[in-house]
């Protein structure tokens, strides 16, 4: 009788249990799917989507290599942030990689003083041939606004460098949005798309300003030039103001003519900020600027881990540029004075020993790298994530802008500029450009390799005197603690230079705009206006 009782109880107590239990399966399904739906790649907005695996395939045909491959094939889906790693895990040490250094509350203040005046009528003309790279393109012309304002002339659009090593044909309206420029420089300073027809035939004084020069010199040499002439062509632009001791409103100007009026064409901010955008969808990223490019290892010499026929090639390169005065270079001594760009292998030593892990988003901001392949397997076996332009780009979205070195390398610059860290293996020109404007726009975390003391530590990895782990890592940190980015006045001269030697010592302008262009932000009277994009 007993055990009849206790049968329906039994049975409810299963029943009861199975329907706990269903519930339960179908709220873990249910937040399964809403948490991690199928469809998430195709819900992303247009901006995100990366083509696939098989159309990228299909445009570039069956040829492979890290250019080209769009993501590792192991990866299927763009890989959880390393900052989010870092909070959800409790490891302070993964977040601290991606936190930028305080401004200090420095912010930008590049409103001219009350006594500075719209432009009066202008004595002439200044013709401006730019010369170099981009970036070397970029400072030359800020610095030309800035002559044109102390000379009072009207400044005609520059023209850029069409023989440099690149040998690109863009013109100034190619790269850079013109009328904007124009437009933004109003109140500063006069700028005309062309030189006035009349004026044609007029003669023309050609001058090589002086590098590094003084208001007094243009004030007074140049000035003195309209006397004789209507117009005036600056046949370089590169270096050719001095970085300190000029009027805090001339100043304020070069800094004007580079963050506020020298935006990019509409077609390349588009397109940089697409990059931008799908580097994001794989969380914080690193822009690496590998300076690693056939141009750079032939200029400076640097044949460190190459092959006998590859430092042949580099050798006769330089041979073979004539503006290239220094022929003969002793690569091992470059080398040990950190005059040489860190190899591909030897950054990947770097970002170990900082500490960024394995699955760290890295943006390639480079031309083609020499060697391809076999010099970035190094690189990739470490960080398999390796993006470029190349990869986050369609073939036909990259088409506009192929063959032309200058656009190619302004959308690099764009993606360098809105990165979480910021790396270049080399301070060369594009890695001061952008690190100053980092700067300008609130002391974004820049890592400057100190390639001197770095490649001794290499050197010793490679004798078998050290090994990489907790101790090499301490070091490395230790070396870099004070060079990622954060405020400081503008380093002079070295001590003890003299004549040119002294001008050419000082930090470029442009690398750090502090103090002329950054003020506390409890000041009266700034600007914070000014910070672009």
């Amino acid at each position: 009788m007993q055990r009849r009782r206790l049968r329906p109880l039994a049975l409810l107590r299963k029943l009861l249990t199975c329907a706990i239990c269903a519930i339960a399966l179908v709220a873990l399904l249910y937040a399964h799917v809403h948490a991690f739906p199928s469809s998430k790649a195709s819900n992303f907005p247009d901006s995100y989507k990366l083509p696939t695996q098989h159309e990228f395939k299909q445009r570039l045909g069956t040829e492979r290599s890290w250019t080209q491959e769009l993501t590792p094939p192991h990866l299927s889906k763009a890989p959880r942030s390393s900052r989010q790693f870092g909070r959800a895990s409790g490891i302070p040490e993964l977040y601290k990689l991606w936190k930028p250094p305080s401004n200090r509350d420095f912010v930008p203040c590049t409103n001219p003083s009350p006594n500075y005046t719209s432009p009066v009528e202008p004595r002439g003309y200044l013709l401006v041939h730019t010369n170099g790279g981009l970036n070397q393109m970029r400072a030359g012309i800020c610095d030309m606004v800035a002559v044109a304002r102390i000379i009072n002339a009207t400044l005609v659009i520059p023209l850029l460098d069409k023989r440099s090593y690149w040998k690109d044909n863009s013109s100034f309206s190619d790269v850079f949005d013109e009328d904007h420029f124009i437009n933004a420089l109003a109140n500063d300073v006069k700028v005309v798309k062309k030189l006035p027809k009349d004026l044609a035939p007029a003669t023309r004084a050609v001058k090589h300003f002086r590098s590094w020069s003084s208001m007094d010199y243009y004030q007074e040499e140049i000035a003195s030039m309209w006397e004789d002439y209507q117009v005036i062509r600056a046949a370089k632009s590169d270096s050719r103001l001095a970085n300190n001791n000029l009027p805090s409103d001339i100043q304020k100007l070069r800094c004007r003519a580079c963050y506020e009026a020298l935006r990019y064409a509409p077609q390349i901010e588009a397109m940089g900020k697409l990059l931008v955008n799908r580097m994001r969808a794989y969380g914080p990223y690193i822009a690496l600027h590998l300076r690693y490019e056939k141009d750079m290892l032939a200029f400076s010499g640097c044949t460190h881990g190459l092959s006998p026929d590859e430092a042949d090639e580099l050798r006769m390169i330089r041979e073979d540029t004539a503006h290239w005065k220094i022929k003969e270079i002793d690569s091992a001594e470059q080398r040990s004075k950190g005059y040489c760009p860190l190899t591909p292998m030897e950054v990947g030593i770097f970002l170990s020993a900082l500490g960024y892990p394995s699955n760290t988003p890295i943006y390639i901001a480079a031309g083609e790298i020499y060697g391809g392949d076999l010099h970035m397997v190094d690189l990739q076996s470490r960080y398999p994530i390796l993006m470029s332009k190349e990869k986050l780009a369609t073939v036909e979205e990259l088409e506009p802008f192929m063959d032309h070195a200058t656009q190619l390398a302004a959308l690099d610059c764009i993606v360098s500029v809105e990165s979480d860290v910021f790396i270049p293996s080399y301070s060369g020109n594009m890695a001061r450009a952008v690190e100053g404007h980092r700067r300008f726009l609130g002391h974004r975390k820049t890592i400057s390799p100190d390639r001197k003391a770095l490649v001794r530590l290499f050197d010793k990895i490679e004798q078998g005197t050290v090994k990489e782990g907790k101790n090499l890592s301490n070091r490395v940190i230790e070396i870099h603690k004070k060079r990622q980015g954060s405020p400081r006045k503008r380093k002079g001269p070295i001590s003890g230079t003299k004549g040119m030697d002294r001008f050419r010592s000082e930090e470029a302008f442009y690398v750090n705009p502090l103090p002329d262009c950054l003020c506390r932000s409890e000041s009266p009277n700034i600007n914070t206006s000014h910070v672009i994009r």
